[in-house]
Formats: C-alpha cells, structure tokens, sequence
C-alpha cells in the first residue's frame, strides 16, 4: 500500500510537471495532437499506478519522451506554417457575409445541428443575426454578429457600422496567406506595395490584418534580445 502510495504521488507531479511544460491551456483549447499526448500520459502514468509490478521508470520515461516530443514539435511548428497545418489542422470559415458556406460544414463533417449547439453557447440563437464564424483547429466555432445585432458601445453609437467581415489575417510570421487575400480581393503586390511605404519586407511583418475597405493593420517583427 506505501508503495502505491509513493508511487501515486511521484507519477501526479511528473504528470502536473508534463502538462505544465506543454503549456497552459484548457483542455477544450487543446490541438488534436496535444489532445492525443494528454491522453496516453493519463493512461501510462494509471497503469504505473495500478500494477506494482511494473518498475517505476516504465512508466516515467514514455511520460517524459512524449512530453519532450510535443515540445520539440511546438517549435518545430511555430517555424513553419505548413507543419503547423499538418499537425493541427486550420481555422475553417463557414459563415462569411452572413452565409454558410456548406461545403466547408461538408467537409469537416459539421452538421447544422453542431453549428447551432455551438452558436447557442456564446448567446447567439438566431443564424440570421450572424455575420461571419469560423470553426477553430480545436473545433470551437467562433461567431462575429452583424453590425446591428452588435452591443451598443460609445462608438458604434457614434458611427454605426455597415454590414462586412471582420479584418482577416493576411500575414503571419513572414508568410503569406493566400486565401484571405483572395477573400478580400487584395493582391499580394498591393500588400507588398504598402509595406515598402512603410520601408518594410514581408519577412519584418509579424502580423498584418485587413479589413473589407482593405486598410492594413501591421505588426512588427521585434529584434534584439528580449529584455
């Protein structure tokens, strides 16, 4: 019993420890393959409890390779988009101007009754009222209203919005990203030509988004050390 007990407590802070290093989130945020590497460290570290029989390190050094795994793929990831993709997948659009676009919902095998379970959670139970949602890599979907359905603030009260798209990311970390473009109907030499008015290159723009009226909103790249 003392050493179920002594196991049980080493093997929670290792498991405590993995799930810190692989970063804080919830686990409905997590990624497909953060999800999976979740899993089969509750199911070692159960099975290292349960049977005595099993040596302790059995169970730590499986826990401890997929843990450096998922985090040597998490900087694999943020250095390349295509991997990032490859491994958890993209946001989806399937609402945008006010219409689903159903073979995006098709496609990832989202039925209408799923969409409206989750636009219900964020207070949302008229379809109508929405303007554009996007199914996110972890399956949540994100909802932007129309502009009249919106809550009333000091500036929309000021200037009361039309009807459009909220901006879209069209650059991210250096790249391109050519289906928010064509969305918008903005070339990638109109970006390119705003940028050197601003004496930048694509490769200094961490983030750049654009709205419907295609007006740049541009992040840069910080160099140097952090302090």
């Amino acid at each position: 019993m003392l050493t179920v007990f002594i196991r049980g407590i080493i093997l929670y802070a290792l498991v405590i420890f993995s799930v810190r290093l692989m970063g804080k989130r919830q686990i409905g945020d997590l990624s497909p393959a953060e999800l999976v590497v979740t899993i089969l460290i509750s199911n070692i570290a159960t099975l290292s409890i349960e049977d005595v029989s099993v040596p302790l390190f059995t169970g730590v050094i499986p826990i401890l390779t997929l843990v450096c795994l998922d985090v040597l793929a998490s900087y694999v990831c943020l250095g390349s988009r295509k991997i990032r993709h490859m491994i958890s997948g993209k946001p989806r659009i399937v609402i945008s101007n006010g219409v689903i676009d159903q073979s995006e919902l098709r496609a990832l095998r989202y039925t209408v009754d799923d969409l409206m379970s989750s636009l219900r959670t964020q207070g949302i139970f008229d379809i109508s009222e929405v303007q554009y949602a996007v199914v996110e890599t972890t399956g949540a979907v994100s909802a932007y209203l129309k502009a009249d359905c919106l809550p009333l603030t000091p500036k929309t009260l000021a200037s009361p919005e039309a009807a459009s798209d909220p901006p879209q990311v069209i650059i991210s970390d250096g790249d391109f990203i050519k289906a928010a473009e064509d969305r918008l109907g903005l070339s990638e030499s109109e970006v390119i030509k705003e940028l050197k008015r601003k004496h930048l290159e694509v490769g200094d723009v961490f983030l750049c988004t654009a709205d419907s009226s295609g007006k740049l909103n541009i992040t840069e790249k910080r160099k140097g050390k952090r302090k």
